[in-house]
């Protein structure tokens, strides 16, 4: 993936993509990078995301999610600094501030995906935000209890059905049919080329997000993780195991 670090000619935001995390949008995020656009997909960048940015998003959207620090409304300049000026598409972690975005970028082009919504691995959310000291955790968690209306993982799951078919019908009422495509991914490649007026791309539609893909996509981003995870506390983890072993010997001594 293209780091969000490479100087970019992008000029804002050309497709606003409607669909919460892990609904189908690593596929999507896929089709979109065949046909030419510059994609960002947040699981495929975890370190590479601005989270202190998004942080900040999150806070000024939702005011009285619990931990919210006083923020101001986010502007076109903020959103540029974390997708505009770097990408055209923005799927996964864009989601959540789709009203937003589209008043911010006028003249982009909206793609509405209904599937069901499934929350991020607690595991994953522990490992970024103790172990690896980058603001994930609870970036994520203020975007899952602002979006959701919740204060805990019971309400999230309580209030997931209602919130997302609300918000689902919001930005349908925001973007008028001509700049608006209700996608299912059985639709394939067509009813999105003629959309974004692409040419029907001469490769099969990417299925990233079957069972057994996904399942191997998971594995590798945890290994990732853990990996990096090894890396930074090794040094910590060898100088307990060597204090270990000398007292060890220290006190079989005596």
């Amino acid at each position: 993936m293209e780091s969000r670090r490479q100087l970019s000619s992008c000029d804002g935001l050309r497709v606003i993509h409607v669909a919460l995390f892990r609904m189908a949008t690593r596929s999507l995020a896929e089709a979109y990078r065949i046909l030419g656009y510059k994609t960002h997909h947040g699981l495929d960048d975890v370190f590479g995301m601005p989270w202190d940015l998004l942080e900040k998003a999150a806070e000024a959207s939702w005011p009285a999610t619990p931990g919210a620090r006083p923020r101001g409304p986010f502007t076109r300049a903020d959103w540029d600094e974390i997708w505009g000026s770097h990408y055209d598409v923005a799927t996964d972690m864009a989601s959540p501030f789709a009203d937003q975005l589209i008043k911010a970028y006028p003249d982009a082009k909206s793609e509405l995906l209904d599937t069901l919504f499934s929350p991020a691995s607690q595991v994953i959310v522990f490992l970024l935000e103790h172990i690896m000291g980058i603001r994930s955790g609870p970036t994520m968690l203020k975007v899952h209890f602002g979006f959701f209306g919740a204060k805990s993982r019971a309400e999230i799951e309580a209030n997931a059905k209602t919130a997302y078919n609300e918000y689902y019908e919001r930005i349908k009422g925001m973007v008028p049919p001509e700049r608006r495509l209700e996608y299912k991914m059985d639709d394939g490649w067509e009813p999105l080329c003629a959309f974004l007026g692409k040419e029907v791309p001469d490769v099969p539609f990417p299925r990233l997000n079957d069972r057994k893909t996904h399942k191997a996509g998971d594995s590798k981003r945890k290994a990732t993780i853990l990996l990096a995870t090894l890396r930074k506390t090794g040094p910590m983890m060898l100088s307990i195991v060597a204090l270990g072993i000398a007292l060890w010997y220290s006190w079989g001594r005596h």
